[in-house]
């Protein structure tokens, strides 16, 4: 819509009402993931309607598919939290100018569709010469990486940070994204393949965690010392476990909890130490906060995919239609880096 009507006037034979998409049928495995016919929605005040050329698969939509991630109050309950495509309509208060802009966006749901809103603030010119691939694979992990690395965990230059589950999505960004900001990166993986694989993408060291005991390793990487900053998407009992992998003065910043909810730690240590435990989620936070984070990336990440220094690591694109076989393949682990559904 352009002031409250679509683009081209109030002609919107340019729009189909209806859109392929993926619904959750219900809560379970990859299977209930279901092919399904929607109405095309709306983009509302200050939104923009992206006709979706491809949308991210990241762990938070396995999640809410197991029914353990509901989507924050107005989002849409089909999954997808980052796309690419064209912008086809604008709502009110939205320049008509951006209609045709190719742009990657994030969203705080609606991207497994032909079709997805999304807050205009929200959206990342493409370059001209990145295809809409590429371009779904950026903006989750990396508006999550540079959040809680650059902003929670203070990270500075000849800091080293270490790096769980580095051949992830958000791994691999996190290794890419500390290399070009100065970071010494270290990587923890589990196998020596996924070890060479984090090495390829550019972390100095990797830590096979089925092998070899993590926190001693990194203390040993370090000569002693620890490291400064630790990405965690573990939690539960690798909460300790990451205290003694820390440098005194450290931070670790933890955004997800694959491996339980509770732990046990030493506050006299958290105190003596001087330790900093934080954590995030992204979606749930507010449109405010999230276009101010838009235009931090745009100002000092942006530029380094736009002259072709940072690009995501992507492992494998599948057809819409077979998002479950993509979840499939993203809960095996056998992936390296990022997964996308092609619209």
């Amino acid at each position: 819509m352009v002031n409250g009507r679509f683009a081209g006037g109030d002609d919107v034979s340019n729009l189909p009402t209806h859109m392929r998409a993926i619904e959750i049928a219900e809560f379970g495995g990859p299977e209930v993931l279901t092919l399904c016919e929607r109405a095309v929605p709306m983009a509302g005040g200050g939104e923009v309607l992206i006709a979706v050329a491809a949308a991210g698969v990241n762990r938070p939509d396995i999640v809410q598919r197991m029914g353990l991630y509901p989507p924050p109050p107005g989002a849409s309950d089909i999954p997808g939290l980052e796309v690419s495509g064209s912008i086809v309509a604008v709502g009110a208060g939205v320049d008509a100018g951006l209609i045709g802009r190719r742009v990657a966006a994030l969203v705080t749901g609606g991207g497994y569709a032909q079709y997805c809103t999304a807050d205009a603030r929200h959206c990342l010119s493409m370059p001209d010469a990145m295809d809409f691939e590429a371009a779904a694979a950026l903006p989750e992990t990396l508006f999550t990486v540079w959040h809680n690395v650059f902003e929670r965990g203070y990270a500075r230059d000849g800091e080293t940070l270490l790096v769980h589950g580095g051949t992830s999505g958000i791994g691999s960004m996190a290794i890419k994204l500390g290399k070009l900001f100065g970071l010494t990166v270290i990587a923890t993986c589990g196998s020596d393949d996924k070890c060479a694989a984090a090495k390829a993408l550019g972390a100095d060291h990797a830590i096979n965690y089925k092998s070899q005991v993590f926190e001693d390793t990194a203390r040993a990487l370090t000569n002693g010392k620890g490291v400064e900053i630790i990405l965690d998407m573990v939690g539960g009992s690798y909460l300790p476990r990451n205290m003694k992998a820390l440098a005194d003065d450290g931070r670790c910043v933890t955004i997800a909890v694959q491996g339980g909810l509770k732990a046990e730690i030493s506050v006299a240590q958290l105190m003596s130490r001087r330790l900093t435990l934080t954590g995030s989620t992204l979606r749930p936070r507010s449109a405010e906060f999230k276009a101010l984070l838009t235009q931090e990336i745009a100002a000092y990440a942006w530029p380094l995919v736009e002259d072709g220094r940072l690009a995501a690591a992507l492992d494998r694109a599948f057809p819409l239609a077979e998002a479950a076989a993509a979840h499939g393949y993203m809960e095996s682990g056998d992936h390296v880096g990022k997964i996308v559904l092609t619209v």
